[in-house]
């Protein structure tokens, strides 16, 4: 059974950039991950055991996060591998990664990168 798990909101301060100053600086970043995985296991047992197990993949995210990279697509290229590293049973993985007011000169709430594989 094909199930829809997602992890929304997550906030970090980190060091993600092109430039010096963000890198010296550091800024708020925000995570959205949805994970697509069998869920049939969990579904009928409702054992903890059988499931994808949020607060580990909420792990991976945020050590991931602290790995300061140039570019918020490596980041989020990061997070999807680790993540398929860790649970074999994901079939698809979406990663939304965006700089909270990012420096670019202007006001501007956020700019974000998502991939999936």
């Amino acid at each position: 059974m094909e199930g829809i798990i997602e992890i929304e909101g997550m906030e970090f301060f980190a060091y993600h950039g092109c430039y010096e100053t963000e890198r010296s600086v550091g800024n708020k970043f925000r995570v959205y991950a949805k994970i697509i995985a069998d869920c049939g296991k969990a579904a009928a047992s409702d054992d903890i055991n059988d499931a994808l197990n949020y607060f580990s993949a909420y792990e991976i995210i945020a050590r991931e996060m602290m790995i300061p990279s140039h570019l918020l697509e490596h980041v989020a290229k990061r997070i999807i591998d680790a993540l398929y590293l860790a649970f074999p049973e994901i079939q698809n993985v979406t990663i939304k990664v965006s700089k909270l007011n990012p420096p670019l000169g202007g006001k501007i709430a956020a700019t974000s990168v998502t991939l999936s594989k």
